[in-house]
C-alpha cells in the first residue's frame, strides 16, 4: 500500500468518526431544542410558579411537577441507599479479595444482570416483591416506592459495580504496599487507603447509577402503584416523571395544554439527568488525572 493510499484511508476514517461525533451532538441538541420549545409553549399558558410549587398533578384541573419530582427522587434515592453500599462492597470484593476463578464467574453474571429487560424486572416486582412487601408490612398494596427502589437498585448495580471496580483497580499498588509495610492489615488497607483513594471514581459510579435510576420507565411504571400524589413514605404508592409520560403521552390530544405539560416535565427530567451525567463525567475525569 502506497503512502498516498494510506493517508487517504486515514483521512476518510477520521472524517467518518468526526461526522459520527457531530451527528451525536446534533441529535442531542435537537432533542433539547424540541423539549425546550414545547416546554416554553406550556409555560406561556401556565404560571411556572404554580407548576413548580403546586401539590397536585391532575390534567383536568392543575399541572404541578412537585409530586412527580418528590416521587421520582424518593424512588431514586431509595435505590441508591440499597445499591451504593452493595455495589461498592461487591466491587471491592471482586478487586481485592475474590480469587481469579470466582471473578471469572461473578463478572459475567453481573454483566448479564444488566441485560435483563426492565419489563421482566417490573413483572417480578408485581408477582413476587409486591406481595412480599404487602405481607411483611401488613399493607394492602405492595406496589409502592419501596418496591420501585429495590428493583431500581438491582438495575443500577451493574453500572455501579463495573465503574467502582475500575476505580479501585486504578489505585496504584504502591499505596497498598506502603499501608501494609506500616503494619495495617488487608482490611484496614482496603477501607482506609484503597477506597478513599478511589473516591472520585466511586462518586462517578454513584452519579451514573443515579442517572440510570432516574431515567428508568417500565419498571417504575409497573411496580410503584402510579399514584400522582405527594408520598409520605416508602410504603406509599408513587408516580415518577417517566411513568407519567409513558402513561399519558399515548392518549393526550395533540398540542393541548396537557400535551405541552408532558414535554415540560420531560425537559425538567432531561436537565436533571444531564446535570447528573456531567457530574459523573467530572469525577471520572478526575479519576483519569489521578491515574496519569
Amino acid at each position: 500500500m502506497t503512502s498516498y493510499k494510506r493517508e487517504m484511508i486515514d483521512w476518510t476514517f477520521k472524517q467518518v468518526f468526526k461526522g459520527a461525533g457531530f451527528l451525536t451532538i446534533a441529535l442531542l441538541g435537537s432533542i433539547f431544542f424540541m423539549l425546550m420549545y414545547n416546554a416554553f409553549s406550556f409555560f406561556s399558558r401556565i404560571n411556572p410558579i404554580d407548576f413548580f410549587t403546586g401539590i397536585q398533578w391532575d390534567p383536568d384541573t392543575s399541572y404541578s411537577i412537585f409530586p412527580l419530582l418528590v416521587s421520582t427522587f424518593l424512588v431514586a434515592i431509595g435505590s441508591m441507599v440499597i445499591a451504593v453500599p452493595l455495589g461498592i462492597l461487591t466491587a471491592a470484593f471482586l478487586s481485592e479479595v475474590a480469587p481469579e476463578k470466582l471473578q471469572m464467574i461473578l463478572k459475567p453474571v453481573i454483566e448479564m444482570l444488566a441485560a435483563i429487560p426492565s419489563v421482566a424486572i417490573g413483572f417480578l416486582g408485581i408477582v413476587l416483591l409486591g406481595p412480599f412487601i404487602s405481607k411483611l408490612f401488613g399493607i394492602q398494596n405492595g406496589l409502592n416506592a419501596l418496591n420501585g427502589s429495590i428493583l431500581l437498585a438491582i438495575m443500577a448495580l451493574p453500572t455501579i459495580i463495573t465503574i467502582s471496580e475500575d476505580a479501585i483497580n486504578s489505585v496504584p499498588n504502591s499505596h497498598r504496599e506502603a499501608s501494609l509495610a506500616l503494619g495495617a492489615n488487608k482490611w484496614e488497607t482496603l477501607f482506609k487507603i484503597t477506597i478513599p483513594a478511589a473516591l472520585p471514581g466511586l462518586i462517578a459510579a454513584v452519579m451514573l447509577g443515579l442517572g440510570r435510576a432516574l431515567g428508568e420507565t417500565m419498571t417504575v411504571l409497573m411496580a410503584t402503584g402510579n399514584a400522582a400524589a405527594i408520598p409520605k413514605g416508602f410504603l406509599d404508592s408513587v408516580r415518577t416523571i417517566t411513568a407519567t409520560i409513558a402513561i399519558e403521552m399515548g392518549e393526550v390530544p395533540y398540542q393541548t395544554t396537557h400535551y405541552f405539560a408532558l414535554f415540560a416535565i420531560a425537559a425538567i427530567l432531561f436537565l436533571i439527568s444531564l446535570s447528573i451525567n456531567f457530574l459523573g463525567e467530572y469525577f471520572a475525569n478526575r479519576l483519569r488525572k489521578f491515574d496519569a
